[in-house]
């Protein structure tokens, strides 16, 4: 590093201990605090990617999220680390999944987009639980008859898939894998009808699934 005071050692775990015991991601602004003497952004990224490299082959991975970086248990370990808890992993329902992929890849939307788009009646529990979970938000309104309100992703649910932005969302038909292998936590209750669960699968355009959507909630 180019300032002769800089300790890459001691600062790599100063930066470790901070992150390992983090309760939610810390965002760089945050992580410079750590630190008396002056640290660029850029000086603060590399360190912390030098830091990522260092957990290489470990059970726990140093990842960077949308909120910020934190560490995590890999993926392939969760399996085993789900016997020590007596909460069964969360399994989302095929109408919650599809509610969420709607608002996710086409966002901003409105329930009739969903409705619309599903062929079915959302249930107003599937979208209060996603609420409650945060992973989606209203953003504002459609300025048509009857205002109806613009739901959009939120950067919790980014966090909890850990992404950094929408764009690394994943092909569509993989969004359900994502969602029950890296979404952790407190399982969505939708409250869902019956008949919301046996309706047949609906999609989303493949065209417009690939545009993108809009930015998440910052």
């Amino acid at each position: 590093m180019d300032s002769p005071s800089f300790d890459l050692p001691h600062v790599k775990r100063v930066l470790e201990a901070a992150l390992l015991t983090a309760g939610e991601p810390l965002a760089v602004p945050e992580l410079k605090k750590l630190f008396d003497e002056s640290l660029s952004n850029d000086m603060l990224r590399n360190v912390l990617t030098e830091l990522a490299s260092d957990w290489d082959e470990r059970g726990v991975e140093l990842v960077n999220v949308a909120s910020g970086w934190r560490f995590r248990a890999r993926p392939e370990y969760q399996q085993f680390l789900e016997r020590l808890s007596a909460r069964k992993p969360p399994r989302y329902s095929r109408a919650v999944l599809e509610t969420m992929a709607i608002i996710a890849y086409k966002q901003p939307v409105t329930r009739g987009d969903i409705e619309d788009i599903r062929g079915v009646m959302v249930s107003p529990g599937i979208i209060k639980a996603l609420e409650a979970r945060g992973w989606i938000d209203v953003i504002g309104n459609r300025e048509v008859p009857g205002r109806p309100e613009l739901f959009a992703t939120t950067r919790q649910f980014l966090d909890d898939l850990n992404l950094r932005s929408l764009t690394e969302l994943p092909p569509l038909e993989d969004l359900g894998q994502l969602v029950e292998t890296q979404a952790l936590g407190t399982p969505v209750d939708e409250g869902a009808t019956p008949e919301e669960d046996t309706v047949e699968a609906a999609a989303v355009p493949p065209q417009d699934a690939a545009e993108g959507a809009g930015p998440a909630i910052n």
